[in-house]
């Protein structure tokens, strides 16, 4: 969900359905989302700017911007909304804004390493023309509808326009990262096949770095799901909890590709890699 969250029983209404008490198992749920959600994001952003030596890549300023401009206002603004604690207009600006730096930016920080396991220049282009795309037809369009309908909730016209690019735009999102992961997963496997047989860490490298982009797709799977089931506010605030798992998720991949370094023994196509991961930032 980009924007404002809407009770699935009260379609009409972009507020929450939550109210000022905490009295079932629900606004629980929502509070520890929220919890989790905020607690990763406050670890990031204290161990990204540590990490790197100079922050000028684009793979570290997509990473922080997405943990403490993305999942931190994403999570607290729709736990506000929940419980009807905020103003209306501040949670159409903050949650659309928290969005695009948390969904499709997440597309950025994917982008952003692919070239360290494929130097194809044409399926770099291809993902990077991807993302600019659904800026255009898909960001641009769930912005509008979602603040139309959050000031015109009457409206049919602004109500069934949003729903339906709701789930457009999850689904394209999941779509676009399950591409860039898959790509991660063609070439790692590559990779695995030319690892030295008696490279037995960097073979386990490789592996767990396989893993981690398997675990991604499911999670994203996972929110697909929720959204189609029609459980709105568990896919709402459940989603920045799964980014901020995702994100910390991306800072283990960088341990893992830096660790690569250090394996100085291996033969020169792994070592070109190497130099291209030795400073991250």
């Amino acid at each position: 969900m980009s924007g404002s969250l809407q009770d699935p029983q009260n379609p009409s209404s972009p507020h929450g359905t939550g109210n000022n008490k905490i009295d079932d198992a629900l606004d629980i749920s929502i509070i520890v989302f929220m919890a989790i959600a905020l607690y990763n994001a406050l670890e990031l952003a204290i161990l990204i700017p540590l990490s790197f030596h100079r922050y000028r890549s684009l793979y570290f300023w997509s990473l922080l911007t997405s943990a403490v401009l993305g999942v931190a206002p994403q999570s607290i603004a729709g736990g506000l909304q929940y419980f009807n604690l905020e103003p209306l207009s501040a949670s159409v600006v903050v949650q659309n804004v928290a969005w695009i730096l948390m969904v499709p930016n997440q597309s950025v920080v994917l982008y952003s390493r692919l070239h360290l396991v494929s130097q194809n220049t044409t399926i770099l282009k291809t993902v990077r023309w991807l993302i600019v795309l659904s800026l255009v037809v898909i960001v641009v369009p769930t912005i509008v509808l979602n603040a139309g309908w959050s000031y015109n909730p009457e409206s049919p016209s602004w109500s069934r326009g949003y729903f339906a690019m709701e789930r457009i735009q999850v689904t394209w999102f999941t779509a676009q990262e399950c591409f860039i992961s898959g790509i991660y997963i063609w070439n790692t496997t590559r990779l695995i096949r030319l690892s030295p047989t008696g490279d037995a860490k960097r073979h386990k490298i490789l592996s767990e770095l396989l893993a981690v982009n398997v675990v991604v797709i499911i999670m994203d799977l996972a929110l697909v799901i929720l959204q189609y089931l029609n459980y709105y506010f568990t896919q709402v605030i459940f989603k920045a909890t799964v980014y901020s798992v995702k994100l910390k998720l991306e800072f283990a991949v960088l341990g893992m590709l830096v660790s690569i370094v250090h394996r100085r023994d291996s033969d020169e196509s792994f070592w070109r890699t190497d130099e291209m991961i030795a400073n991250p930032s």
